[in-house]
């Protein structure tokens, strides 16, 4: 599938994956965040995606120099974290944001939407134990914070607007700790301390990886709300992760045999539905 899509939050860490992905696999992309930063190329709307007028007018085609229909959305734009401002900053960024871009795309007729939900619905940070492992989409959100409240809220919200309009299709995906080849060296320092890494479970995305989820999540032609849990294969220890398990959570039911570095986020409903299968790994140094 290819067309014209707009991704929001386009020059994050995981945005410019995506970006770059879609271009390479034919889509036509128009970037939206609040500022373009240096060096960052192709068609670009910078806009306060709190104000709804501004996103309205951007997904019906209504900026100059940028007219047209849009096929579908990609939105990853977000304070990206618990802490970095109030709760209430963040709560009130995040949710008005999301319901902009969900609402003005409903307003534009764009039924193909993707979009950032996090692995903090989870129950991150897993400083009360998860309930089993590998952790899947099969039991109730958790959020312990405020930025995964907002998440845990937009998948309801999901919920109903496809109830709303059944052809609509929206895809929340659950992406782990966003990284890139540049963090894999740090990755080493990890092992000494089973603890550090603990509250996702020791798991992580590589940038391209996710980008890839996102491009099959368009893709992927059912009407509806469905979420998946994005995460690499391995996790970021050398240890094995039945080590790992049994030292950190030894009370954790244990629910299939888990390969040697196998990730406690478990893919195999991206992969089976949405065919996503990870292509990157820090140990790989061809990745870095």
């Amino acid at each position: 599938m290819t067309g014209r899509v707009a991704v929001t939050g386009a020059t994050g860490k995981l945005g410019r994956a995506v970006v770059a992905d879609l271009l390479a696999h034919g889509w036509d992309v128009l970037s939206i965040d609040r500022m373009r930063p240096v060096g960052f190329d192709g068609e670009f709307v910078a806009a306060d995606l709190t104000d709804h007028a501004q996103v309205l007018e951007i997904l019906t085609g209504g900026v100059d120099e940028h007219p047209g229909a849009l096929d579908a959305l990609v939105h990853l734009a977000a304070i990206p974290a618990p802490g970095i401002v109030t709760n209430s900053a963040t709560f009130a960024n995040n949710a008005a944001a999301s319901w902009n871009v969900f609402n003005a795309a409903r307003a534009a007729r764009i039924r193909n939407v993707v979009w950032a939900s996090s692995e903090t619905v989870l129950g991150l940070p897993f400083d009360v134990a998860p309930p089993y492992v590998p952790v899947d989409e099969e039991y109730r959100g958790r959020p312990e914070t405020t930025y995964s409240l907002v998440k845990a809220l937009e998948e309801e919200m999901a919920h109903h607007l496809c109830r709303w309009d059944p052809q609509l299709k929206m895809i929340g995906l659950r992406f782990s700790n966003v990284m890139e080849p540049g963090d894999y060296a740090a990755f080493a320092s990890f092992d000494a301390d089973a603890q550090l890494r603990k509250w996702n479970l020791w798991a992580y995305i590589d940038a391209r990886d996710g980008a890839q989820a996102v491009r099959r999540a368009l893709d992927h032609d059912a009407p509806g709300l469905d979420v998946f849990v994005i995460a690499n294969a391995d996790t970021v220890m050398s240890r094995s992760s039945g080590e790992l398990v049994a030292e950190v959570y030894p009370g954790v039911e244990v629910r299939k045999e888990l390969g040697e570095h196998e990730t406690l986020l478990s893919i195999d409903k991206a992969r089976r539905v949405l065919g996503y299968e990870p292509e990157h790994s820090w140990r790989d140094r061809a990745s870095w």
